[in-house]
């Protein structure tokens, strides 16, 4: 069985961070997700999906993720439901992500909420995918030397050009 999910999108709103009773970080998100094609009216819509994130990540993201900030998660689908308190089932179909990443800086997210009348926080810039020696790595110069060596040299196989089929 496959249950993958791979989603790019804006956030409609900052995430909303809880904790369970066990102090689980918990937090659910919505992106706003354009379709590859337009209307009747040439007009490209949207889909809002419902996200939730658990643990270290979540609270990643609820430092990190603004309204309208570009985010790449990865995830699964899952439904649930439940009773509510007139007595109805509900229903509800999530993605429960387990990963995301920042698409764009975190400069053009705040101009473009300084541009719609909001302020943007200065919050740590480190997320889920954040690697602090890939921070200490990027101001030094490349290495594109290659070790162009043949790596099945010390094989035992022993194939012939005639055994290949092109």
């Amino acid at each position: 069985m496959i249950n993958n999910v791979v989603l790019v999108g804006r956030l409609t709103k900052d995430p909303d961070l809880r904790y369970t009773a066990n102090g689980v970080a918990v937090a659910t998100f919505t992106l706003a997700v354009n379709r590859t094609f337009t209307n009747q009216n040439g007009e490209r819509e949207a889909d809002f999906i419902n996200c939730v994130i658990w643990r270290k990540a979540a609270e990643n993201l609820a430092n990190l993720g603004r309204k309208g900030a570009l985010i790449g998660a990865t995830g699964r689908i899952q439904t649930r439901n439940y009773e509510n308190q007139q007595g109805q089932r509900v229903f509800v179909t999530e993605v429960v992500a387990e990963n995301f990443q920042l698409l764009e800086p975190r400069s053009v997210t705040e101009q473009r909420r300084s541009s719609d009348g909001n302020s943007g926080g200065n919050q740590p810039n480190f997320g889920d995918n954040y690697n602090q020696n890939q921070a200490s790595q990027s101001s030094e110069t490349p290495n594109f030397d290659r070790d162009n060596s043949d790596p099945f040299g010390g094989s035992s196989i022993d194939i012939s050009d005639d055994d290949l089929p092109f």
